[in-house]
C-alpha cells in the first residue's frame, strides 16, 4: 500500500458516493482548495482531521496514517501535462509565465511568490456569454536576500 493508493480508494469513494468536496472541506474546517489537495495527495492531514476523512470515504486505521505522510508534492507524470485543464494551466505559466516574473520583480522586487504562504479561491463567475472560471492566487513574496 502506498499513498496513491489511499488517493485512489478516496477518489472510488467520492465518486461511488456523490460526495463534493466542499462538504469535505467543511467536515475537515479548511478550505475545499487545500482540503482536494491534501485528498488527492498533495498536502498531509493532521490525525484528527485523517481521522474525519477516513470516516468520510471509508478508511481504515492504516489508511489514514498515509493521510498523515509528509507528500512528494508535484507528482504530476510526465513532463508536459496531457490532461486538457491541466495543460491549459501549463500553456498558461508557459505563455504569460515571464510576464508574471516581470510584473512581480518591478513591484516586490528580486523574490518569488511562496507557495507554501499560500492560499487559492476557486469561483464560477456568472457570465450571459458562458459561466467563467475566476482562479485567485495568493503567495507570500520571499525577497532574496544579500549575503
Amino acid at each position: 500500500m502506498n499513498r496513491n493508493d489511499i488517493t485512489e480508494k478516496i477518489i472510488t469513494a467520492k465518486v461511488a458516493k456523490g460526495i463534493k468536496w466542499e462538504s469535505v472541506a467543511a467536515s475537515v474546517g479548511q478550505s475545499k482548495e487545500w482540503t482536494t489537495a491534501a485528498c488527492l495527495g498533495q498536502m498531509c492531514f493532521t490525525a484528527d482531521q485523517a481521522a474525519i476523512v477516513g470516516d468520510i470515504f471509508g478508511l481504515d486505521t492504516e489508511e489514514q496514517k498515509w493521510l498523515q505522510v509528509v507528500p512528494y508534492k508535484g507528482s504530476l507524470p510526465g513532463a508536459v501535462p496531457t490532461d486538457p485543464l491541466i495543460y491549459r494551466w501549463y500553456e498558461i505559466v508557459s505563455v504569460y509565465g515571464t510576464t508574471i516574473k516581470e510584473l512581480i520583480h518591478e513591484e516586490f522586487g528580486d523574490g518569488i511568490m511562496s507557495a507554501i504562504d499560500f492560499s487559492m479561491d476557486i469561483q464560477r463567475q456568472a457570465d450571459p456569454k458562458g459561466d467563467r472560471v475566476q482562479v485567485v492566487l495568493s503567495g507570500k513574496f520571499l525577497p532574496y536576500k544579500m549575503y
